[in-house]
């Protein structure tokens, strides 16, 4: 059996599991059992069946049997961490893949008990002796990866080892470094195979009194929770220890909330070192006082359906400025905590530091060794550096990469830098980190640097390839069983909401909205927002039945009579529009967009008088955009009024004209019987769309009515053409 069979076998299987098709499942563990040849499976998976036939005799035969759902779950269960290791077993040998080539490489070195690498972590001599003493630092930190490898590599855990694990996530006098790479190391092992006994040793992380060690185990059992979901509910202790942590940890909500808003944060990771490179970066090369273009796209129809929020929601959610600077956006997207530094250190994660896999999450130390020998006892130009990480928004594993980085300079240019940093820049320095501070909780700074440390691991690591990318999910925590209960509250739901709305997330958002809709239909800003998001999704028929039913709970809300009127003009309804246009004008009767809209709307319906009347007041109270003259041109065309129509455009071409407006004025010049002009007008048409001819005519073809209604003969048309193709 191939590599490539054992895992599309696996993946039926698993799939099979999930929708509970478990004889599926067992012909297929069977399969993989003999393909593989590691028959040491056959014993469990003929016990699995023959418990699970017992299971079904009784249902069949309708005995009723108070343990059964227990008895299935559990069936289920097992059946999953079979097919786990069955697969583990069938790859190991073999597979390139970089756990199972890592665990081969790593056996010898990782043979130590988890007891032995306990007590020469805890081991206070040697704590004490590493501070003054670079090799004993260095025998603690391999240490330390030697036990983040050893958990990472390992099989499903004894009672024996959990044991020894949890001694070591209980000591208050373990280094915190240890605690947090035992979290990590517990994660990437989960990310390969469920292990309920590493589960437990998660939530028992999660409970530890160092913050840091607590939130990286949070994140850790959301990733697991995920990635699993279609089995956690089999294991009830799972829900258990969640609803422990929220009784021990008072802020326990909210730190879930926070870890939540920083994955979808996390999601912008990509979007902004494309705009960093694309736009900022470009932007600062070429910036002038003399940028700005004049744009008038909105002259002929300037009520198309915008994406601008309501701004009266702004009292809850995040106020989402226009920034005039592309350097006030960035430093905005800095503030909130988003990931602006991917980008930058692409190329500074080859050192031989990050070889180690346990490396890329390990928080930062500034007296770790690498760094300290580096910079030769140096202390204050390592302490300036450290404050301008600490300062900076870096990861912990951009911190390293800084640090690195700036070993490879000459000792002389570090010096040089250092003479930069005065008094007035370490002031500096202490204030950015203060507003940091002030800005961003612990928990958001603990939080966002862990979830960019796991970001860099799963798109910069050398085999990252061989690694499931957790960030390529949806990652919709909320949605999980186990998470619902502690963020179910309307106020929990909103803020997430909110934040996907803020950043663009419509579909993530609309869903969240439907499920608070029904805890609160009487909420007219719910249906505003639910309808927006169906809006930005193209479903303009969805939006406006939102928005009609926000209008029932709340008529006197102008952003939504218009959203209303625009919905219903952009669906080809401008009857119905124009219902909800003179709603507004009532409250808002001096809107200059609106009233244009309202003689767009009789335009449509071909109440060209009516529509003329509208156009007219719109110029007159506008007198710099002259957005009404191509409409009242146009209307005076289809009214009989060519003379009307040929001086709006005469002043219209005098100005910055189109393909349209130089063959409307043709036409009007040939209902006037000036045909050269005509001609000329043509001419000039066509070669306002680079001489393509086709391009023209499709426009031509479409006012072929009007001119016949207008008075030219049919037979005149094609005389006009064929003269026209003569002067090109």
């Amino acid at each position: 059996m191939t590599i490539q069979d054992i895992n599309k076998t696996y993946s039926r299987i698993i799939e099979w599991l999930d929708r509970k098709e478990l004889k599926n499942a067992f012909d297929g563990l069977q399969g993989l059992i003999a393909g593989s040849g590691h028959y040491d499976f056959q014993d469990k998976l003929n016990e699995l069946q023959e418990t699970y036939k017992y299971m079904l005799r009784y249902r069949m035969d309708g005995i009723q049997d108070p343990m059964q759902e227990q008895i299935y779950r559990q069936i289920q269960a097992s059946t999953y961490e079979l097919a786990d290791m069955v697969k583990q077993k069938a790859l190991a040998v073999d597979s390139p893949l970089y756990f199972y080539s890592r665990r081969r490489s790593l056996k010898q070195s990782c043979a130590v008990s988890y007891t032995y690498l306990y007590q020469q972590l805890s081991s206070e001599p040697d704590i004490q002796a590493a501070h003054a003493d670079i090799s004993a630092k260095q025998q603690l930190e391999a240490a330390s990866l030697t036990l983040f490898n050893k958990i990472w590599i390992s099989g499903p855990l004894t009672t024996e080892e959990v044991c020894e694990l949890q001694a070591i996530l209980q000591d208050t006098e373990m280094p915190e470094s240890v605690g947090c790479q035992v979290v990590s190391a517990l994660l990437l092992s989960l990310e390969e195979y469920f292990d309920k006994e590493k589960m437990t040793l998660l939530f028992d992380a999660a409970s530890s009194q160092k913050q840091e060690i607590s939130v990286r185990a949070l994140i850790a059992i959301l990733l697991v929770l995920y990635k699993y979901r279609k089995r956690t509910s089999l294991y009830p202790f799972i829900s258990d220890r969640m609803h422990a942590l929220a009784e021990a940890l008072p802020s326990f909500s909210q730190t879930i909330q926070t870890i939540i808003l920083r994955f979808i944060l996390s999601r912008e990771t990509e979007k902004i070192s494309k705009k960093l490179w694309n736009e900022i970066l470009p932007g600062m090369m070429k910036l002038s006082p003399t940028l700005g273009e004049k744009i008038n796209l909105k002259d002929l129809n300037p009520e198309q359906l915008g994406d601008e929020m309501n701004p009266e929601w702004q009292d809850s959610i995040f106020a989402d400025k226009e920034l005039s600077r592309m350097m006030t956006e960035f430093s905005e997207l800095q503030m909130e905590g988003a990931d602006v530094l991917h980008s930058t250190f692409v190329h500074l994660k080859n050192y031989p530091f990050f070889r180690e896999i346990g490396n890329w999450f390990l928080p930062f130390d500034a007296g770790h060794s690498v760094l300290t020998s580096g910079f030769k006892g140096n202390q204050n130009e390592l302490h300036l550096f450290e404050q301008v990480t600490q300062t900076s928004f870096m990861c912990n594993s951009d911190q390293y990469s800084f640090f690195l980085s700036m070993l490879q300079l000459p000792e002389s240019a570090r010096t040089a830098m250092m003479g930069q940093f005065d008094g007035q820049a370490a002031e500096m320095l202490r204030q950015n980190q203060e507003e940091l501070q002030e800005k961003h909780s612990k928990v958001e700074q603990i939080a966002g640097r862990y979830i960019q440390d796991l970001y860099r691991f799963h798109k910069l690591f050398p085999s990252h390839l061989d690694f499931d990318d957790i960030f390529t999910y949806t990652l919709d925590f909320h949605h999980l069983a186990e998470v619902k209960p502690f963020i179910s509250d309307a106020v929990s739901l909103t803020a997430i909401a909110e934040y996907y709305l803020r950043k663009n997330y419509f579909q993530d958002a609309l869903n969240i909205f439907e499920e608070l809709i029904q805890q609160d239909n009487e909420n007219d800003i719910l249906y505003q927002k639910a309808g927006y998001c169906r809006q930005m999704n193209g479903d303009l028929e969805g939006a406006l039945k939102d928005y009609l039913h926000a209008d029932l709970l709340n008529p006197n809300s102008k952003w939504i009579i218009r959203r209303i009127a625009v919905c219903y003009k952009t669906l080809k309804q401008p009857d119905k529009a124009l219902e909800y246009y003179h709603r507004y004008e009532v409250l808002n009767p001096d809107n200059l967009s609106v009233q244009i809209s309202i003689g767009h709307c009789h335009l449509e319906l071909k109440n060209y008088n009516e529509a003329l009347k509208y156009y007219y007041k719109v110029d007159y109270l506008d007198t710099t955009s002259h957005k009404a003259w191509r409409p009242i041109a146009w209307c005076s065309f289809l009214t009989g009024k060519y003379d009307q129509a040929r001086k709006y455009y005469k002043k219209i071409l005098e100005a910055q004209p189109n393909t349209q407006d130089f063959l409307n004025a043709g036409h009007t010049e040939w209902v006037l019987q000036n045909n050269k002009a005509a001609l000329a007008y043509y001419k000039q048409a066509v070669e306002k769309e680079g001489g393509d001819w086709f391009k023209f005519y499709k426009q031509f073809e479409q006012d072929i009515a009007d001119l016949k209604n207008a008075g030219i003969e049919e037979e005149e048309i094609p005389l006009m053409l064929d003269q026209l193709r003569y002067m090109l």
